[in-house]
């Protein structure tokens, strides 16, 4: 049974830091690539970062700079390591393992940046 479980979201001040972290099982075809999505409220969901097998990487423009995503395969762990967090940042991120035309998702977790 395919598992991805995120955790490390909550509740930070403009400014702050929080680390994203998502542990996937279970998965046994290979994986092209492990990305972060996220959903604000009464908005669609849309890519946050990506980084494929061979660790190439992309961004949503409004988070070059600040987020950083990176994977451990020993692990079967992708992270986000998000900093000069904004309110526009709030929403629900989701992780996403994407395995050559079957996605896989997890449940979500809340990040919420206060102003």
């Amino acid at each position: 049974q395919v598992q991805l479980v995120e955790s490390g979201g909550g509740l930070v001040q403009a400014g702050g830091s929080l680390r994203l972290s998502c542990a996937t099982s279970g998965i046994t075809r290979n994986i092209n690539a492990m990305g972060w999505y996220r959903q604000a409220p009464g908005k669609q969901r849309e890519l946050v970062a990506r980084i494929t097998s061979g660790y190439s990487t992309n961004y949503a423009d409004s988070v070059k700079g600040r987020f950083t995503i990176a994977r451990d395969n020993a692990k079967n762990t992708v992270y986000l390591q998000m900093s000069s967090l904004k309110p526009e940042d709030t929403g629900v991120y989701y992780c996403n393992v994407d395995t050559y035309g079957v996605n896989y998702w997890g449940g979500g977790t809340l990040v919420t940046v206060s102003s």
